[in-house]
């Protein structure tokens, strides 16, 4: 769609998804070609080295920057991408989380998971309650807040800075085509990449020495392509599993957006073509009447 756009406006293509920032894996997180970058202006894809973790703010701050430097020059900027925290980062703003004490974060992350979490459901109830008690990042997280500030990391978020919904004329679309021809395009897309190149990429991001726990590492596809390397598992197991951590992930994202996402934004939950043209025909008409 953003590529269609771009033969009919003069627009910027923005990447919102948080794989695609990296350098690393141009083909493993399904980057747009060279010759679709060269057919139209691309912003944010692959601009981050895989040894730098890219946060959500740290996105959206680029992402400002990009939207105000196409505004300036007249032209549509076009976000796209997977990521919704990026997205909803980006327009609702994020809240400015306090600093943790030294001592108490060294104390809280000493914790079992169980126990962090039984403490949290002492400390902050209500927020222990909307999370998994196994998700342990989040628990300790909420639970060093609370004791480092005394307020709960639920108060911290109420108050949101630096969106820029209310600056910009938005005009968003989700797309959630039916799963099983989604899946399909899953299963397909992950071999393409294996024989596209997948493999030598993890061979130099392995070659590269980061953390086990770096993005590009936990990138869906490395942990299976490096089994295969390691001799672990055969091709075909590592396509196997590689396609059922897409099709799983997907999942989640559809769940996500379906679910997340502002209730009065269009989705459009079938693979119509007509329905898309008709959708650019607005943005188009937006675009003439806004100038």
């Amino acid at each position: 769609m953003a590529l269609e756009l771009a033969k009919r406006t003069d627009c910027v293509i923005i990447n919102a998804d948080s794989a695609q920032v990296y350098a690393d894996l141009p083909i493993l997180s399904a980057q747009p070609t060279r010759a679709e970058m060269d057919s139209a202006a691309h912003r944010l894809f692959g601009y981050i080295d895989g040894g730098d973790p890219c946060s959500a703010a740290r996105w959206a701050h680029d992402a400002r920057a990009e939207i105000s430097a196409a505004h300036a020059d007249a032209r549509l900027p076009v976000l796209v991408g997977g990521t919704g925290l990026y997205i909803r980062t980006l327009i609702d703003g994020i809240a400015p989380m306090p600093p943790i004490e030294d001592a108490v974060r060294a104390r809280v992350r000493a914790l079992s998971t169980p126990q962090a979490w039984e403490a949290l459901l002492a400390e902050d109830a209500g927020v222990a309650a909307d999370l998994h008690p196994n998700d342990d990042s989040r628990v300790k997280r909420a639970l060093e807040v609370i004791r480092s500030t005394g307020r709960s990391i639920a108060d911290w978020r109420r108050k949101k800075t630096g969106g820029i919904g209310g600056d910009i004329n938005l005009r968003p679309l989700l797309l959630l085509p039916p799963r099983e021809w989604l899946y399909e395009r899953c299963d397909r897309r992950f071999v393409e990449m294996m024989d596209g190149g997948a493999v030598d990429e993890v061979k130099a991001t392995i070659a590269r020495g980061l953390s086990h726990n770096s993005p590009v590492m936990r990138a869906i596809g490395v942990p299976e392509i490096s089994a295969m390397l390691r001799g672990e598992i055969t091709r075909d197991e590592a396509i196997t599993f590689g396609q059922t951590a897409t099709r799983q992930y997907a999942k989640r994202q559809f769940t996500w957006f379906r679910n997340q996402s502002p209730k009065d934004w269009p989705r459009n939950e079938c693979n119509n073509s007509q329905d898309l043209d008709a959708f650019i025909e607005i943005i188009l008409q937006q675009k003439i009447l806004t100038g």
